[in-house]
């Protein structure tokens, strides 16, 4: 399936199940929230596993962020099951506009790879540091924010959202989020030590014959990634705001 299509089912299909789930459970839901949360609490934990274990044996880039979004959902969940106690919803809202930017920007670094190179495979991105480094520290960027390493927005918002979990006693929800987030972080960790590499005899034809752009000509594309890398790495400054918004979109 075209890459644009998969990154607007990956994110789209998120906030909407994100923000349903907000009005929903809080009200039909009510008189049943031991069955709802057993519920909940279960598919988050197969989402975070699951999506994880299945993303680290992909081969392509637009699976391998397919799967990884699953278990990025699982995280979101741990909001949804804390409620409005202890601003469970609010972490929820801040880490989904924190995955909006950083999957968008993840994607758009695929595209523009894969409008170059024709290719999706993670072993064809070897070298490209060497080529556009501004393309390679972009997606290394977005990848590392997916995974919550700091002082990125995937950190922040996971923070937040965890520290929510932990404070309303989903303490077993909590460290299954940690271990798939530190899991995360080795497989993207393992493209981002690709795209740096230098050896010759590992970087792929598709990279040897990659033709960068000039600045002048960054097309929409483009200037969307540079968009996103920026919302994707600056939280520190923006992080109270963006909770104040989160906050004010529950009343």
């Amino acid at each position: 399936s075209p890459t644009p299509v998969v990154a607007f089912l990956s994110v789209t299909s998120k906030v909407a199940a994100s923000a349903s789930a907000t009005r929903i459970f809080d009200i039909p839901f009510y008189f049943s929230s031991n069955e709802w949360h057993l519920l909940l609490e279960i598919l988050a934990i197969l989402s975070m596993i699951l999506g994880n274990l299945i993303a680290i044996t992909q081969t392509s880039m637009k699976r391998m962020l397919a799967y990884s979004s699953i278990g990025q959902i699982g995280y979101v969940i741990i909001g949804i099951i804390v409620g409005d106690s202890n601003d469970g919803y609010a972490s929820m809202i801040t880490y989904m506009l924190f995955y909006i930017s950083m999957n968008l920007g993840t994607f758009a670094c695929i595209v523009s790879f894969g409008l170059r190179t024709g290719t999706d495979n993670i072993r064809d991105y070897a070298g490209l540091y060497t080529k556009d480094p501004f393309l390679a520290l972009s997606l290394a960027l977005c990848l590392l924010s997916l995974g919550g390493l700091p002082p990125l927005a995937g950190f922040f918002g996971k923070l937040y959202l965890f520290w929510c979990g932990w404070q309303a006693g989903l303490y077993f929800l909590v460290l299954i989020g940690l271990l798939t987030s530190v899991l995360s972080i080795y497989y993207y960790l393992k493209i981002i030590k690709l795209l740096m590499t230098g050896r010759k005899q590992e970087i792929t034809p598709h990279v040897r014959n990659y033709r960068r752009s000039p600045l002048r000509s960054k097309n929409s594309i483009e200037l969307s990634m540079i968009l996103c890398v920026i919302a994707s790495t600056i939280p520190g400054i923006s992080m109270n705001p963006i909770i104040a918004i989160a906050q004010d979109t529950l009343f």
